[in-house]
């Protein structure tokens, strides 16, 4: 079927394209420029009907899989459905229409704000009518839903501004409720809820008018001026210009607009942009339009965090705690106990004289350190910083309590949150002033010792990110430039974020040396009687693990959530049909409840969304969003076959499982998700790393979004001038990320630079192989 109209019948021409997006029929829309009223081509024998008319619409439903207005002949309760979706479409296409429509002629503030008062009333039946209802006929969405949904879009995206809103809760929840299903969006856009009542169309035309009328009159003004001084020619010239500036006040063909008016169209385009972009229940962007904004709505509205009234501060709720918490702090710090490391809490505040101790450690923080510097009205005698990290806070004390080699290895690990001010870009998770991380702090007798461990702790911090998070790393070590303030040499896992074209710091463990030990004056007797100082490491792992997950996994309908971390693995929902009694709806949602209590017996994060006041797709949008890995359907024909539906949340695949089977099918099915989510993440790392041997190979790499290994020089001016010589107008300039300590998943087989070869970017002889990208 075909849908011809012009722009003038967009409302008409939106109605029939969400019909027919819902109910699967494949229809072809034209545009014309003519004043013809929209037509619905090829229906029953090939005849046309008014686009946007019920006609249209009930047949357009009736040519799908999807009931969306009940099938003849009408009895009991399809009978009623049936009317009460008539009389829907029909209020709406009259009197909603109409009120919208009062309010856009208004020609005055005063004659809106009545029209805006009036369409609140209209609303009224509506409302009392939702108050306890799903939807507006019937106990699923229907066609009156969506035409309903369609007029009342632009009321809610100009008219209903908060406080009129708050007079409707009902109209509020069921207009969002529907508009924002994915079918509906698909069609029409995520729901917009307006900030502020925009300006009417009459009052912009008004203004227009008015401004069009005033050039009128300057431009007669002019032609007599000009007549007195020139003739009568010049006023016949100046009278041709003022007859098209009346051509331009009646909205003659082919009249220039005059300009407008401060506070006229100008002011009324303006005004909507006033309308304040808000999606209460799904996403307005997709992954790939624009990533830095789907990136914070689906932090914000999965209920992973809040923003703050101070800026780079966020809260982390109970979803993003428990991921925190259980799906990586429980699972490091069992195994950093198994090492011998203990627990410790060190103060929040560090004294100047501390912090200053290590010049260069300073140095490398001098920027983000925040200051207590006042007592109430009284200034502090010493200046306390809030820690940006806790060596110069702990190590003094490390001097005290360290003083032969049975103290040694000192090995101490504190979760705590740190401050560091000065930064650009805040990002939820990524990058912000406040963030809970752990840090580690340790003490060896020999260099051996503190590097092996330095590097043990790397490889749990892999871990983390590949078997809990299921997020693809590379381990290295960082360039002299790039290490830890005060280091000798500094470990990282590197992950990359393909949606970005850009790596991000993982996590770090340092080898300290003695470079601490030797500033805060920590030593033990030595075996010749003498004194020796210690070898120390350092490490840190951060929230920020949560954000690269989310980042790289999330997809356009939300989160996507590794089993492994994931605090709801599984959730339990009933697919109730109209035609069940009270009993039966009860023994589908006992079912259920049963069903999950045998999975959290066996250790399966689960919980079950049984209310009858949204419906099952609600439900399914609000758990995809969350990125539940698997959701658990159980409808009528379910229970007589004793079975239930399970759905992947990464692949969407769903497969049947008998009850029986149930407690093994999970475990092993999150398990293969969790194996799958880490493949596809590890081809696309894989993917995104380019081998390049010169400059323009460097370039183009980061030109497609990659990261690239290039054999270099490891000089520091080099570095400094690969990061200058690469930025562009467009983005950052690139850095070095790490030294690969492992070829797996490298484009080379040895991490060996091949005799002869020269550095990319200097043409030296180069030294070794160096992963670069442009990062966070």
């Amino acid at each position: 079927m075909e849908l011809v109209g012009n722009a003038s019948s967009e409302g008409l021409l939106l109605k029939a394209k969400l019909v027919a997006k819902y109910a699967g029929v494949l229809l072809r829309v034209s545009r014309t420029e003519g004043p013809d009223p929209p037509v619905l081509k090829g229906c029953l024998g090939g005849a046309s009907l008014p686009a946007g008319t019920a006609a249209a619409l009930k047949y357009l439903a009736g040519q799908g899989s999807r009931q969306l207005y009940p099938l003849p002949p009408f009895k009991g309760d399809a009978l009623q459905t049936a009317a009460q979706i008539d009389s829907w479409v029909d209020f709406s296409g009259t009197t909603l229409v109409k009120a919208l429509q009062r309010w856009e002629s208004a020609a005055s503030a005063k004659d809106a704000q009545a029209a805006a008062q009036q369409m609140q009333e209209t609303l009224k039946p509506l409302e009392a009518h939702l108050a306890s209802r799903t939807f507006v006929a019937g106990n699923a969405l229907s066609l009156a839903d969506l035409v309903v949904a369609a007029d009342l879009r632009p009321a809610f995206q100009q008219v209903l501004d908060p406080a009129a809103r708050g007079t409707l809760p009902h109209s509020t929840r069921w207009y969002q409720t529907v508009a924002s299903q994915p079918d509906f969006a698909a069609v029409a856009g995520f729901p917009l809820l307006a900030d502020k009542a925009a300006e009417p169309k009459g009052i912009a035309g008004q203004a227009a008018r008015a401004a069009a009328g005033k050039a009128l009159s300057e431009k007669k003004k002019a032609d007599r001026l000009a007549a007195a001084k020139a003739g009568g020619g010049a006023a016949v010239v100046a009278g041709a210009a003022g007859v098209a500036a009346a051509a331009a006040a009646k909205g003659g063909k082919g009249a220039k607009p005059a300009k407008p008016a401060k506070g006229g169209a100008a002011g009324a385009k303006g005004a909507t942009k006033e309308v304040k972009k808000v999606n209460e229940d799904g996403l307005s962007v997709t992954k790939a339009e624009d990533f830095a904004r789907w990136y914070s709505e689906v932090v914000v509205k999965s209920e992973m965090i809040e923003y703050y009234d101070v800026s780079g501060c966020y809260i982390l709720r109970p979803y993003a705690m428990d991921v925190w918490e259980e799906g990586i702090r429980d699972w490091f710090g069992a195994r950093i106990k198994a090492m011998g490391v203990k627990k410790c809490y060190f103060p929040l505040f560090i004294t100047k004289g501390a912090l200053e101790r290590e010049a260069n450690h300073v140095e490398g923080f001098a920027a983000e350190v925040a200051w207590v510097t006042r007592s109430g009205e009284s200034e502090l005698k010493e200046h306390l910083a809030i820690r940006p990290t806790s060596e110069t806070a702990m190590y003094p004390f490390y001097a005290k309590w360290i003083r032969s080699h049975r103290d040694l290895p000192l090995r101490l690990n504190q979760w705590n949150a740190v401050i560091r001010w000065e930064f650009k870009h805040p990002t939820p998770f990524i990058r912000s002033r406040e963030f809970l991380w752990q840090e580690g702090h340790c003490a060896f007798s020999t260099r051996e010792e503190a590097s092996e461990d330095t590097y043990k702790i790397l490889d749990l911090y892999a871990g983390i990110y590949e078997e809990q998070l299921a997020v693809p790393v590379c381990k290295g070590v960082k360039s002299e430039k790039e290490k830890f303030a005060g280091a000798d040499f500094t470990t990282t896992v590197e992950a990359f974020v393909p949606s970005t074209g850009r790596g991000i710091q993982g996590g770090t463990s340092h080898m300290l040396g003695q470079n601490f030990s030797k500033m805060f004056n920590i030593q033990v007797e030595a075996p010749d009687g003498g004194k020796a100082y210690v070898w120390q490491n350092s490490w840190g792992f951060t929230t920020r693990s949560i954000g690269v997950a989310i980042m790289i996994h999330g997809d356009d309908k939300g989160m996507v959530m590794p089993p492994r971390v994931a605090p709801v693995q599984v959730v339990g929902i009933n697919i109730p049909n109209s035609k069940l009694s009270t009993d039966d709806r009860l023994a589908l949602q006992n079912k259920v409840r049963q069903l999950c209590r045998a999975l959290g017996d066996v250790g399966v994060r689960v919980e079950t969304d049984l209310e009858d006041h949204h419906s099952p797709g609600w439900k399914y949008n609000f758990w995809e969003l969350k990125g539940v890995p698997i959701r658990l359907e159980v409808g009528p024909r379910d229970l007589e076959g004793q079975c239930v539906v399970l759905c992947r949340r990464d692949t969407g695949a769903k497969s049947t499982v008998s009850w029986a089977d149930l407690t093994t099918a999970v475990p092993t099915l999150l398990e293969q998700i969790q194996a799958d989510m880490l493949a596809r993440a590890a081809q696309d790392f894989t993917d995104c790393i380019e081998l390049v041997h010169t400059w323009d190979e460097f370039m183009a790499a980061l030109g497609r979004g990659h990261m690239a290994l290039a054999p270099w020089c490891n000089e520091e001016e080099v570095e400094e001038d690969i990061k200058k010589r690469s930025a562009t107008p467009e983005a950052m300039g690139a850095k070095t990320l790490c030294h690969p300590s492992t070829t797996h998943r490298l484009p080379v087989d040895s991490l060996d630079v091949p005799p002869a070869t020269k550095c990319f970017a200097s043409g030296k002889p180069a030294t070794k192989y160096v992963l670069l990208g442009r990062s966070y």
